[in-house]
């Protein structure tokens, strides 16, 4: 499959999402990073970003809570590129009510070829990398042809 080039700007456009459990693990992440996140633009879900705004001073974009829809209004920004970067500390010891679209935002992170934090480590190395400094050329696969094949409907209806 052919790709093209997204250009991410100097400036990138960052998602902060925490399940419970793991938003007292984000907050002071971002709190020991908000310095680097001040030169982005941030969005987060729910209370993750009520709390990261206030806690920050930073101005965040706040969507819904994941279960009330955050997490697909994310994976929506995704693939309309209004978001180039994913951090999602999630709880893997947790069950979730709404896991089939965390599910489905993590995959439209892999499909659309964006960079994805699931834990503190990766999200450090992310956010310290020397590619967060200018534009980067995010190869994403070209999906003119998916879009555009034929479809056997089978039988027309009587």
């Amino acid at each position: 499959m052919p790709h093209k080039k997204i250009v991410m700007v100097q400036d990138k456009k960052i998602a902060l999402v925490a399940h419970d459990n793991k938003k007292r693990d984000l907050l002071e992440w971002a709190m020991f990073n908000r310095d680097l996140l001040a030169h982005h633009e941030v969005f987060a879900t729910g209370t993750t970003g009520e709390t990261l705004g206030q806690q920050l001073g930073l101005k965040i974009t706040k969507l819904q809570s994941g279960p009330l829809g955050g997490d697909q209004q994310i994976g929506s920004k995704i693939v309309s590129n209004e978001i180039d970067f994913l951090i999602f500390f999630w709880d893997p010891l947790e069950p979730q009510p709404h896991d089939p679209d965390v599910k489905a935002l993590l995959r439209m992170a892999v499909v659309w070829n964006i960079p994805i934090a699931c834990n503190r480590a990766s999200a450090d190395f992310m956010i310290s990398s020397p590619l967060m400094e200018g534009e980067y050329n995010r190869l994403v696969p070209d999906y003119e042809e998916y879009r555009t094949r034929k479809i056997d409907w089978g039988a027309q209806p009587s």
